[in-house]
């Protein structure tokens, strides 16, 4: 039988992740009493049980009896019960205003900020964060991906790392994304803005790509970045970080960043030990505003 014990933060997505646990065969529960969570792995364990496959959803709403749950987990484990832990994460400030935009209130904020609350929330949830052995970061992510991420684990059962690296090109002049980890220039490439019909194209087009990539210096720009983010992604996975944003930026966010970070993706998206996207957050904005 697959036991699976499904928590993270508040607005992170749990709805969600058990929404879609359900669709690929699982048997749901959602806020199981801390108590019974022991009696529930037993009676879905016996041999004659329909459920074979099973998700319990359980967060900061248990209240004071969450304290219990370790003793529980203890338990379950003496008792030769095997489980899973599923911990779904966002930074704060993607927390914070996923609850603006529902208007919802965090269940420990009471009268004060929503950010009082995430905090008193990832003390709480922090010993089942350290026992997790799936930690998906949903801050950047779409639901399809999500549904994705599960699948990989729960369906296909493919070797999971907690590492997410999103590449991200943009325009300098609209601002770095406020969720970079690392930042990297590319306007020392000469630019296809100033050169005759090549204006109008993007960096997904083959005519820019051979333009930047015909430069010596793109292609060693591109050697050394790979086998520095290569060199960081064991390091990164050993201390537990789950989220990694690489920025790529020119002056626009058309030509230069999205060839590169084109390629950069190209070149680490095969790898199994983490998952990997690829985005162009400016690519289309100098046309709007020509408009």
């Amino acid at each position: 039988m697959k036991f699976v014990i499904l928590t993270g933060m508040s607005g992170a997505g749990k709805s969600t992740a058990l929404k879609i646990m359900e669709d690929i065969g699982y048997f749901c529960v959602d806020n199981l009493p801390i108590a019974l969570i022991d009696k529930f792995a037993e009676l879905a364990a016996l041999q004659d049980a329909e459920l074979q496959k099973v998700a319990v959803g359980v967060d900061i709403r248990s209240g004071q009896s969450l304290g219990e749950l370790q003793a529980v987990l203890d338990k379950l484990n003496q008792d030769g019960k095997s489980f899973e832990i599923l911990f779904l994460d966002s930074i704060d400030e993607v927390l914070v205003k996923r609850y603006k935009e529902t208007r919802r209130t965090h269940p420990l904020a009471g009268s004060e900020r929503v950010d009082k609350g995430i905090k008193m929330e990832r003390q709480q949830l922090g010993f089942l964060r350290k026992q997790a052995d799936f930690i998906i970061d949903t801050s950047n992510m779409l639901t399809r991906e999500l549904k994705t991420e599960l699948e990989k684990i729960f369906v296909q059962n493919q070797d999971y790392k907690n590492l997410f690296i999103t590449i991200v090109s943009f325009g300098f002049k609209y601002g770095i994304p406020t969720d970079s980890d690392l930042v990297f220039d590319v306007r020392f490439l000469p630019n296809p803005y100033y050169v005759e019909g090549l204006r109008q194209k993007t960096g997904n087009d083959r005519e820019i790509q051979e333009y930047v990539m015909q430069f010596k210096e793109a292609g060693q720009f591109l050697d050394q970045l790979e086998d520095m983010v290569r060199f960081l992604i064991p390091n990164y996975i050993t201390e537990g970080k789950t989220q990694l944003v690489i920025s790529v930026g020119c002056t626009g966010g058309k030509h230069r960043s999205v060839t590169l970070a084109n390629a950069l993706y190209g070149r680490l998206r095969d790898q199994k030990e983490y998952g990997i996207k690829i985005e162009h957050r400016d690519i289309y904005k100098d046309a709007l505003r020509n408009k």
